[in-house]
């Protein structure tokens, strides 16, 4: 999480009451590769581990092109893109 992000956040924790963590709400005016730089969660686990979860996850779509698929919202077709990973004779993962 950049310094940028961070003080975006506390800004929205600290002017009102939001419902949802701020990395978790959608704004569709961002642009893809901000879109692909926003994180929802860092933060240290139990066992002192960093966890990092991007808000959006970038895929290739055929149809569509490069798009953003926010991790709550899109969550059913981020499943659905992992289901169709298939990994070639050298074990390398295809998408």
């Amino acid at each position: 999480m950049s310094s940028q992000q961070r003080a975006e956040n506390q800004q929205v924790l600290d002017q009102s009451n939001p419902t949802v963590n701020p990395g978790d709400q959608v704004n569709e005016e961002k642009t893809l590769q901000e879109k692909a730089q926003q994180v929802a969660v860092n933060t240290g686990d139990i066992t002192g581990d960093r966890v990092v979860v991007p808000t959006y996850f970038v895929v290739d779509d055929p149809e569509e092109g490069q798009k953003a698929l926010h991790h709550v919202k899109d969550a059913e077709e981020i499943s659905d893109v992992i289901r169709q990973a298939r990994t070639d004779e050298s074990g390398d993962r295809k998408w």
